[in-house]
Order: structure tokens, then sequence, then C-alpha cells
């Protein structure tokens, strides 16, 4: 038998107390809204300032709407078209779960760029200081999966596999692990570092640039480790539903990149 590092079974509910329950999952979007919060207030007050803290207060609902609406509607219509459109009703059943990352950044883009035009902002430099914060969800969302069981990796034999309970009893890449480490601390780094020079900070863009494009390239590494989803498998010529989502990501962060050192920066 192939030696395997023992997978630590935590129970997907928190607190349960009587027909109330507070899941890991729920309380990683939560904290994550909160501490993202938190750090976007961090960077806007950096010089040249984005945003008042009253309207970084007011982008947070956007944001939280954003994630949850886009989130849910990308979840319907990437990975299961056909079985919401049978069962309409069940796409505002968000406590079974299904949430697609992919759908949450557009759910975003589009209430932070409504949400710059109605405070009269610059919704390039509102995105970078939003970008800057979403690997601090991203990491926390990525540990909750570990926790749930969910999004395991591909059958390996590397010494640090682990046996899922919902993944049968071959060993897998604990690939939410790599995701978490991928797309949440390194990504942080990356752009913390950026974010520390000003003239970085005063090219709008860039930063949002780095986040797509880093995502995009994280997510693909991730996915060659991760198991697909059972209802879609492969797609084509072996790639896999995120890996075909994260390509355009990857186009509209370079092109962000290259546009906004080709601009002058902001004065």
């Amino acid at each position: 038998m192939l030696l395997t590092i023992p997978y630590p079974s935590i129970d997907p509910v928190l607190i349960e107390l009587g027909p109330f329950a507070i899941r890991w999952y729920a309380l990683a979007y939560v904290v994550g809204l909160l501490l993202g919060w938190r750090y976007v207030r961090y960077v806007s007050s950096l010089k040249p300032p984005i945003m008042t803290r009253d309207q970084i207060d007011d982008l947070l609902v956007w944001i939280t709407l954003g994630v949850i609406i886009g989130g849910r509607l990308g979840y319907t219509l990437f990975y299961r078209p056909g079985h919401y459109l049978y069962n309409p009703l069940e796409i505002f059943a968000v406590w079974h779960g299904g949430m697609s990352f992919h759908g949450g950044l557009v759910g975003v883009l589009v209430a932070g760029w409504i949400f710059s035009k109605r405070n009269g902002l610059h919704p390039l430099r509102v995105g970078d200081a939003v970008a800057a914060a979403v690997p601090i969800g991203l990491f926390l969302g990525r540990i909750a999966n570990f926790i749930n069981g969910e999004l395991f990796g591909r059958p390996t034999d590397v010494p640090w596999a682990m046996v899922f309970p919902h993944g049968g009893p071959v060993p897998r890449h604990p690939s939410q692990l790599y995701e978490a480490f991928l797309e949440g601390i390194v990504l942080f780094v990356i752009l913390w570092l950026l974010f520390r020079r000003e003239e970085i900070r005063r090219r709008p863009g860039l930063i949002g640039g780095v986040f797509l494009a880093g995502y995009g390239l994280a997510r693909i590494t991730a996915e060659f480790f991760r198991e697909p989803d059972a209802n879609l498998g492969f797609l084509f010529g072996g790639l896999t539903m995120g890996m075909i989502l994260s390509l355009p990501l990857i186009a509209l962060g370079l092109w962000l990149i290259v546009r906004a050192r080709r601009l002058p920066p902001v004065p």
C-alpha cells in the first residue's frame, strides 16, 4: 500500500444550534471579505489615495453582492447548465454549495465598475486596491475546500498524498492546498511587494493586470493536479474548464499591464 498522509477529517459544520449551522465554507467567505475590507483600507491610504474610508465601507457591500451573485451564476452557467435549466429554483439554493471563482470575478468587476462610476472614482485604481486583497479570500476559500474534502486532486503516489473521503480509496494530490499556496500566499506577496512602490501605484490597472495574469497562471498550474469536475471531465485536448476560463484572464491581465506601462502615471 502506498504511504499517505492521513486526511485530517474535520466536520464541515463549525457550530450547529438546532436548525442553524455555521459552516467553515461560509465562515471563509465572511472572514475573507472582512480582512479584504481592512486591507483595502490600508492600500487605499497610500499615496496617491484611492478612496475615502466611507467609500470603502460602501464598496464592501457592492463587492459582497458581486461575489455571491456572480459566483453562483458562474457556477450555474459554466459547470452545471443542464441541471439548473431543468431545476431553475435550485439556483437560489446557495446553501447546497456551488460557487465559481471566475463567475465571482465577473460579478466583482461589474460591481466595482458601477460603484466607481457612481462615486466619480477611477475604476482601474479601485480595481488595483481590490485585486491586492482578493488573494486573502482565495486562501481562506481553498482551506475551506480542503476541510470539506472537495475539489481534491488526481491520483498520485507522492509521499504527501491523501485519501479523501469522497475521492475513493486511492491516494490523491491535496490540490486545494496547492491552490491555497499559489493563488493565496504567493499571489498576495507579489501584489504586496508591487503595491509598496509608489511608481507602480500611480499606474492604474497594473496591479490588477498582474493579479489577473498571476491568478490565471496559478489556476492553470494547479489544474494539472486537480481532479476535473465529475460532470464535465476533460474538455478540448485534455483541458479542464478551470484552464479554459483562466486563459482569457491571462490575456486581459497582460493587456492591462502593457496599457498601464504605456500611459503616463497619474499625477
